[in-house]
């Protein structure tokens, strides 16, 4: 089934033209990733094909049966309202009555009727998969206090709710709708990552997204849609077969170039000689040679990034990190770590959110105190931090003021000294693009300029806190050759797995509870690690849910058996809800506990309510065993 065509569309903003003239389609069950670097059409390709905004010439169809449902980077929602009511905000019988069911569930109320009514409307819609789809992908994204106000939660965790309410529309419309996600990984931690690859590998979906994990790219996508110099170009395959591609593409564009001039050279001596007769031959040699010259003159501007900066003298004293002890009330962050950097070290932190990787980093940055232990700094250790937080600024400044109220010239690596407008020149920013205002930045250019304030200190030491999120892939891969170059110490924190694989020698799991691993390996070798110990862990794990699910069925074999009277069957569907949601809270409250910034109200109120909830689970678990016993 064709879904939708993309027909010679052009779109330009003033004199910057995005692209020229492209077209493609998308046909049923296509997997795209849309490929183009930061500032050069991507989003506005999306909000075109969305009918947000118009090409300049051009048309886009859309299959009058499909629905298409976007996730963007920018997420939407009512603040006021909770998670459940802006990710069941869909206008779909089955999302309504889904939504009416679980808020009577909730309710507790007793009125038979209305229950009996709304089984037999989930019945008729078919909508228990649905429901058990939706509570899986609100499982698998951390997702627990749905009664939360939207306004409460972090840009992460507003991100992750976006996701899932695309995720569960998706559902709702699957084998009809055309699923657009810009940069769907932002924000989720590897394991989600690793879930969702799986996750949309299996969904009868089709899907156009813009990402920079590599990994992700060649485990979901099957065609990729490159924008470059305006125009548009089709890939069937891998990121590697892309890559071959293109630099064979440019191979080709080089020689087209170099044999363009030559003409040129020879027709321009003809046309200097200005031939009186206008015949229909010589009138064609005319045209060809303007066509000749426009392809020669053509500009074609040297946007790469270029990271060649100085580096401090690193000495023999680095980072040292004693006996360090950090707590967030009964939540174990560090116990006991005691490490020496050593010179030239590159290192990775992984481990599921809320464990405390950004607050070991600002712990070793000496931006945090720890309960207990030492923290040393070697004189001529010059950090530079690049945190999640981005781009900070006072006040809103063109691109080039921002950049001189640092340093109006800068040091290379060679020892040469340039002025800042040629400095931001080296990190892509064109001589127009400098004088826009830090405010009208894409995502991926703040990046980028959050980079260059970082590297202009010439710093020894790099702590790179999510540095991947919002850059795009060639930005990504220069980095990434920087940074395999780059003589100093490295500590990174990265959910992008090949960003990782590529440049730390070992690892900082991250497992819990104060517990810090020092791995010798890269994340792929760990990921192997891992996997060879869960066959083991599985067999237990899934021999506990076997028992589970088969108390579960005797007990539903009972309940038809009605042996239960009405109001006790009532409580123990309650219980069997309320206990996996307490659970959840429990965990997210745990979570809570490792995060950074909290006062000590919020530390001692955070910890009561879990030593309340560890109650409340031993008498729920006790009142089920009862009502199971008596069924």
């Amino acid at each position: 089934m064709h879904y939708a065509s993309i027909n010679n569309i052009s779109k330009s903003f003033g004199v910057r033209e995005l692209f020229r003239g492209i077209t493609f389609h998308v046909e049923e069950g296509d997997k795209i990733a849309l490929i183009a670097r930061n500032g050069f059409g991507k989003t506005t390709l999306l909000q075109i094909l969305l009918g947000n905004d118009t090409p300049d010439q051009g048309d886009v169809w859309i299959h009058k049966d499909i629905q298409v449902i976007f996730l963007e980077q920018e997420q939407r929602f009512d603040p006021l309202k909770s998670i459940w009511d802006n990710v069941l905000s869909m206008n779909h019988p089955v999302a309504q009555v889904v939504k009416r069911y679980e808020e009577f569930l909730e309710k507790g109320s007793a009125d038979a009727t209305e229950l009996q009514r709304l089984l037999n409307t989930m019945d008729e819609l078919h909508a228990w998969s649905f429901e058990h789809d939706m509570q899986q992908i609100l499982s698998r994204l951390k997702i627990t206090n749905l009664n939360q106000k939207i306004s409460a939660l972090s840009g992460g965790q507003k991100k992750r709710v976006a996701l899932a309410q695309c995720l569960i529309a998706a559902k709702l419309h699957e084998g009809k709708c055309l699923l657009i996600l810009d940069e769907p990984t932002n924000h989720l931690d590897v394991a989600m990552i690793e879930w969702l690859e799986d996750y949309l590998n299996k969904a009868k979906i089709t899907l156009l997204m813009v990402t920079h994990d590599r990994y992700f790219l060649d485990a979901v996508c099957n065609e990729i849609i490159e924008i470059d110099q305006q125009q548009v170009y089709i890939h069937q395959g891998n990121y590697d077969y892309f890559l071959e591609q293109k630099a064979h593409r440019n191979e080709v564009a080089s020689s087209e170039l170099l044999k363009d001039k030559n003409i040129y050279r020879k027709e321009l001596e003809w046309m200097r000689k200005q031939p009186k007769a206008r015949t229909t031959k010589s009138k064609s040699r005319q045209d060809n040679f303007t066509d000749v010259e426009q392809r020669v003159k053509q500009k074609v501007e040297d946007l790469s990034v270029q990271l060649q900066v100085k580096m401090t003298r690193l000495g023999g004293k680095i980072l040292e990190m004693k006996k360090v002890y950090k707590n967030f009330g009964d939540k174990k962050i560090l116990a006991g770590f005691d490490y020496t950097f050593k010179r030239g070290e590159r290192i990775g932190i992984v481990g599921k959110n809320g464990v405390g990787k950004s607050t070991f980093l600002q712990i070793a940055l000496q931006l945090m105190e720890p309960d207990s232990g030492k923290v040393n700094h070697g004189d001529t250790v010059v950090f530079g931090h690049f945190s999640q937080e981005g781009l900070t600024y006072k006040e809103d400044k063109r691109v080039v003021e921002y950049v001189k109220s640092f340093a109006e010239f800068f040091q290379m690596a060679d020892g040469t000294k340039i002025s800042a407008a040629k400095f931001l020149e080296r990190f892509a920013f064109t001589p127009e693009q400098q004088y826009t205002y830090l405010s009208l930045l894409s995502g991926g250019e703040k990046r980028r300029l959050q980079l260059l304030t970082i590297l202009y200190k010439s710093p020894n030491f790099l702590v790179l806190d999510e540095p991947t999120n919002d850059l795009d892939l060639q930005t990504l891969q220069l980095l990434e050759e920087f940074l395999l170059d780059y003589p100093g110490c490295l500590l990174l924190v990265s959910h992008d797995r090949y960003f990782m694989d590529k440049l730390v020698d070992h690892l900082f799991v991250f497992e819990g509870d104060g517990i810090v691993r020092d791995f010798p390996g890269n994340y792929s070798q760990y990921r192997i690690e891992e996997e060879n110990k869960q066959p083991i862990l599985d067999t237990k794990e899934n021999q506990d849910n076997n028992d589970f699910e088969e108390q579960k069925r005797l007990k539903k074999e009972k309940e038809k058996e009605k042996k239960l009277s009405y109001k006790e069957k009532r409580e123990l569907e309650d219980l069997e809800k309320e206990m996996p949601a307490l659970e959840q809270e429990k965990s997210t409250l745990e979570a809570h506990l490792g995060s950074s910034g909290l006062s000590y109200d919020e530390l001692q109120k955070t910890s009561e309510r879990i030593q309340q909830i560890i109650h409340q689970l031993e008498e729920k678990e006790m009142r089920w065993l009862e009502l199971s016993e008596k069924s």
